[in-house]
């Protein structure tokens, strides 16, 4: 009998992907609501290109930007939830966004560094199932505890 494949996508991946979409939408009803809510964002910035960028950029046409913002976020949460190749990519966007928000002042640490932390380890958990690879140990067998998983007796290269 072969080795049941689930369907599901891995945890971490999923709870990225739904947390993106989510905030996502938030940035979609800061622009609808006000989109000069984001005028003080970039007050506390670590370099003033970053405070200089925000005001005379993003600042110049908010609603815009606040939008392009949002759609990121969502594509970002899309690919995560897509699964294999794209989520891959949507870890690496993710936690590379979280990098860059810590430009915006120390405040912003106290969230970015838990933040790329749990990414990082969501990734790392889920990265190899993201494409349908097993792990393997150098014999080309599962490691402990996965062949109850697989199905009893088969081998991780036989069920390729």
């Amino acid at each position: 009998m072969g080795g049941v494949t689930s369907r599901l996508r891995p945890g971490a991946t999923v709870a990225a992907g739904g947390f993106f979409v989510c905030m996502g939408g938030i940035h979609v009803g800061l622009v609808s609501a006000d989109p000069e809510v984001y005028g003080g964002f970039a007050d506390r910035a670590l370099f003033g290109f970053v405070e200089r960028g925000w005001s005379d950029v993003f600042m110049a046409a908010p609603a815009v930007w606040g939008l392009l913002l949002a759609g990121f976020e969502i594509a970002v949460g899309a690919a995560l939830l897509s699964g294999g190749l794209p989520a891959r990519a949507g870890w690496v966007l993710a936690s590379a966004f979280q990098v860059l928000l810590m430009l915006f002042g120390w405040g912003l640490w106290l969230w970015s560094v838990p933040a790329v932390t749990l990414f990082v380890l969501g990734a790392r958990r889920d990265w190899a199932a993201l494409c349908g690879r097993a792990r393997e140990t150098r014999d080309g067998r599962p490691p402990a505890g996965e062949d109850a998983r697989r199905g009893a007796g088969q081998s991780v290269r036989a069920s390729r």
